[in-house]
């Protein structure tokens, strides 16, 4: 059987991945900070991607690595750890990778590095597709630069010969988050009745699930070199408290902040954060990313992978019951079983 690694394994889309990849009847490495549950079919290396000699341990005898490790978060209490992990590490396991003579090399990517936070505002939406091509100064924060120097480092590669593909999943939902990640972050304080009011902005949300198959197909129908956007729905803030409020029962804030104030509120935020060390209310960087229509045309990878995605509703209610069988929920909600 075919030895993959799946870095990052131990994560929101990297478990739902090492689960595809077992019911293929293919064997899994993982290579994370964190311990994994054993199971059938799944080795462990417990270590970092800025570990170079754990990153050649969990590279060695594998014929496919699927690159996922990195902070996810879009504030750190060390701006220059986001370099050192997402970039640098990324550049650490594509050089073992090349070395090892890997047949596929899957990297994961975002959809944030996608958009110009600098773009100017316009009034008809222009979905963005995978040809985009932009600039390190069109990056919002340390998160993002980080993730756009990492995705460079992984074209460089395939250039250089490794095989190379990457996928960029937009804002994943759906159970299993343990770490909650900033998009169930974000449904958790919803739903918790924790946020008064909110940024109306467009994004797209998909499944961690569908990411996860996203990312199998990628890695035996991709094309070398190429960027494949992973996402499902685009839809508004305001369309998802609606979509919150149908699902649940539960109030939702009604009240909607112009951008402005949402900025001068994250400058704010941040400063206090730079100094207590502790996660802002509102990242600079998210609401940076929120300024402008973040739609997205998802159509490459369904008609060059033959991948699809289940419905929101039901990738919502999953979300939901997860949390609320994790005791993460304060308010009562109506039935959310899933279905």
């Amino acid at each position: 059987m075919r030895l993959n690694l799946v870095t990052g394994g131990c994560g929101f889309i990297g478990r739902h991945l090492v689960d595809a990849l077992v019911a293929r009847g293919e064997r899994v490495r993982v290579l994370d900070l964190r311990s994994f549950n054993p199971s059938l079919g799944v080795e462990q290396v417990v270590g970092s991607i800025t570990d170079s000699s754990a990153v050649a341990r969990a590279v060695e005898g594998c014929e496919r690595v699927f690159h996922l490790a990195a902070n996810p978060n879009l504030w750190a209490p060390d701006p220059k750890s986001f370099d050192a992990v997402n970039h640098q590490g990324t550049r650490r396991v594509l050089e073992a990778a090349h070395k090892a003579g890997v047949e596929r090399f899957v990297y994961t990517s975002t959809e944030s590095i996608l958009k110009s936070y600098r773009a100017p505002k316009q009034s008809a939406r222009a979905l963005i597709d995978e040809t985009v091509v932009l600039k390190l100064d069109d990056m919002p924060g340390p998160y993002c630069r980080s993730k756009f120097l990492a995705e460079e480092a992984a074209r460089e590669a395939a250039r250089g010969g490794l095989p190379v593909v990457i996928v960029n999943p937009t804002m994943p939902i759906g159970p299993g988050d343990d770490l909650l990640t900033p998009p169930s972050k974000m449904i958790l304080g919803f739903l918790n009745g924790e946020t008064p009011a909110y940024l109306d902005c467009e994004f797209n949300l998909v499944d961690a699930r569908d990411v996860a198959a996203g990312q199998v197909l990628a890695a035996d129908k991709g094309r070398v070199g190429e960027r494949y956007i992973l996402g499902n729905v685009n839809l508004s803030l305001g369309d998802l408290l609606a979509e919150l409020h149908r699902l649940t029962g539960l109030s939702v804030p009604r009240t909607r902040i112009p951008y402005a104030l949402a900025l001068v509120s994250a400058l704010v935020s941040e400063g206090i954060s730079n100094m207590t060390k502790k996660p802002p209310i509102a990242p600079l960087t998210g609401v940076r990313l929120a300024r402008t229509s973040m739609a997205f045309d998802c159509s490459k990878a369904r008609n060059e992978l033959g991948w699809s995605c289940r419905t929101l509703e039901q990738s919502l209610r999953d979300a939901v019951a997860w949390m609320s069988g994790r005791g993460l929920l304060r308010r009562s909600v109506r039935d959310v079983a899933v279905a």
